[in-house]
């Protein structure tokens, strides 16, 4: 059955989703950095496995460095996830409702986690500035703490930041690559029947 030649195709009139703000910070450096990461977690875990598969012995360093990788790996996917407005939430109300109000429940969750991880910025930056006063070591190589306590005041501004650039782009998530899992297209995939 052909469609007269008149008659408009079947999605011309169909509303789009919206392709997303565009951030002044592109989401690739948090992407490259969740890459990286993983890697590394990767290659020291491997790494680690052959030392004690051959030498019934392992690296004393892994385990310190693995938990502090895996702790930036959380931050710097959050930071990703709070631009993308895929942070964690009850999508029964999130995503039901007219878009104003869908818009607003974004901006008001942006607001408190900008809130949040403020909050943790300066506590955190507490704790950074005890381990350097008073010369904390890590318990397992120990490497000055603060080698690794300062990267939570670091990254839980970036965060801040990027829930403050949500919450000024009123609740629009930032542009995705369309080739990414956590693109709208994929996720329109996801919820289909």
């Amino acid at each position: 059955m052909s469609l007269p030649a008149e008659s408009p195709p079947p999605d011309a009139g169909a509303p789009t989703a919206p392709d997303g703000a565009t951030t002044r910070v592109p989401l690739a450096i948090e992407d490259w950095l969740t890459v990286i990461i993983m890697a590394l977690l990767a290659l020291i875990t491997f790494a680690n496995v052959l030392v004690r598969y051959f030498t019934d012995a392992s690296f004393a360093w892994t385990e310190e460095v693995s938990i502090f990788l895996m702790i930036v790996l959380a931050m710097v996917a959050s930071s990703a996830a709070v631009a993308r407005n895929r942070h964690i939430r009850i999508e029964y109300f999130a995503d039901a409702g007219p878009q104003a109000r869908q818009r607003a429940l974004a901006r008001f969750g942006a607001a408190l986690v900008a809130l949040l991880f403020g909050l943790i910025a300066v506590l955190s930056a507490r704790v950074v500035w005890d381990d350097v006063q008073y010369g904390e070591t890590s318990p397992g190589i120990g490497v000055p703490q603060w080698w690794y306590s300062m990267w939570l005041p670091i990254l839980s501004l970036a965060i801040m930041l990027r829930a403050i650039g949500l919450w000024w782009r009123g609740g629009q998530p930032a542009a995705d690559n369309p080739e990414l899992p956590t693109s709208p297209a994929v996720r329109d995939e996801e919820r289909a029947p």
